[in-house]
């Protein structure tokens, strides 16, 4: 009998780890969770250890894992918890695991997803900031080390399911024209400009079609997100950034299509679930049920697309230029955006100025090469300074 796989999901406890576990426990003869990341929802991880009984757990400082190793051991559980970056690594990276999910939020998941990587894991990568901090090196690591690499972001998943099978020989190679990259235009979409600096960060958080966590709720809001997603498909698909273009699809039922030098444009369709491509990374190259239901045509009736305005959504032309720049220029991007985006939920700035704190970081300083991962982290640190200093001099 075959065992089950073993799963790491680095970022158990936000939607995309919840998703995830899903999908495992509707398949215990093929997934079992190996070990399971936390950084702030203790209670929830309890609960997850509690159904899930993973040999590991993953949390951030010693005194929350203090408390959880005593909750779990007076369950009878034998899940032994660990601390800091260096246990997310050595989960992500341990002998035992067979795949790792990547869904650690923002610049946090970098280490610990190319710790996978260098291990020649396969990775389901829904953490997009690992490559848009730093594609080249990250790229290069799949290659050199045998890791399988699969997207999570739908967008991507879907680009990925369209894409023919050797589409690594160059998208040029496999008669690929371009990517179009759809998006929902989020809660904003339609907002008058001059009320964009009255919204509230409740209202960003309310995405029409999608339930995600907070930050990047409001980088959908923003399109800070999809401005991420089009650096990532560059990186992903060997792709430049002129072959990528974003659509707005209000109603998230084509999740991206691929244009053909021959006219034919294949798109993957689905509900708006997670779900859907998380099993499809988890059992590639097989198909299993995910637990979403089917699409219905009939209720979606019709399928609307627009061009996206710069003006309303100054961060996705912020994101093409970095693109185009590249170096240093996106993990300065996502450096920026994260403290913008904290700023905003802390009430300290108005939503447009998330855009104006990213443009100023981005214009302060040339774009330098990215050589190691020193260098991207040195970026990385150097922006979310110049970022702060913005909000010392601006911010509430």
């Amino acid at each position: 009998m075959t065992q089950p796989q073993q799963i790491t999901v680095l970022g158990a406890t936000g939607s995309i780890g919840l998703s995830t576990l899903d999908v495992i426990a509707r398949h215990p003869e093929r997934y079992q969770a190996f070990a399971l990341t936390g950084y702030s929802r203790m209670a929830e991880l309890e609960q997850l250890c509690v159904r899930h009984r993973p040999q590991f757990a993953v949390v951030a400082d010693q005194a929350s894992a203090g408390r959880l190793q005593a909750a779990l051991n007076a369950a009878g559980l034998p899940t032994r918890v660990l601390v800091g970056e260096d246990a997310l690594c050595e989960v992500a990276s341990h002998p035992q695991v067979d795949a790792v999910m990547a869904a650690i939020v923002g610049a946090a998941g970098l280490k610990p997803t190319l710790a996978a990587v260098r291990a020649g894991k396969k990775v389901l990568l829904a953490n997009k900031e690992a490559l848009v901090m730093s594609g080249a090196l990250f790229m290069q690591a799949v290659r050199e080390h045998g890791a399988t690499l699969l997207p999570i972001d739908s967008e991507h998943n879907a680009i990925f399911q369209c894409l023919p099978g050797d589409y690594g020989r160059g998208l040029g190679a496999v008669g690929v024209r371009r990517i179009l990259l759809t998006a929902s235009g989020g809660p904003f979409r339609e907002t008058p400009l001059d009320q964009l600096e009255k919204v509230s960060p409740e209202q960003a958080c309310a995405h029409p079609n999608w339930s995600m966590g907070r930050k990047i709720s409001v980088d959908s809001a923003s399109m800070m997100n999809k401005g991420l997603e089009l650096i990532e498909a560059c990186w992903l698909f060997d792709a430049r950034p002129s072959q990528v273009e974003v659509v707005i699809h209000p109603q998230s039922v084509i999740h991206s299509l691929v244009d053909y030098v021959d006219g034919s444009v294949l798109a993957q369709l689905g509900n708006p679930d997670m779900r859907t491509p998380i099993a499809n990374a988890l059992a590639w190259p097989e198909r299993i049920d995910s637990g979403v239901a089917p699409l219905d045509l009939f209720a979606v009736a019709r399928l609307d697309f627009q061009r996206p305005d710069e003006q309303r959504f100054p961060c996705l032309r912020l994101a093409r230029q970095a693109a185009e720049v590249g170096g240093c220029a996106p993990a300065r991007l996502n450096a920026a955006n994260e403290v913008a985006v904290a700023a905003f939920l802390e009430r300290r700035i108005c939503f447009p100025e998330i855009a104006r704190i990213i443009e100023d970081t981005l214009d302060r300083e040339p774009s330098a090469a990215v050589e190691n991962l020193d260098a991207v982290l040195a970026a990385d640190a150097r922006a979310r300074a110049l970022a702060n200093d913005w909000l010392n001099r601006h911010g509430r």
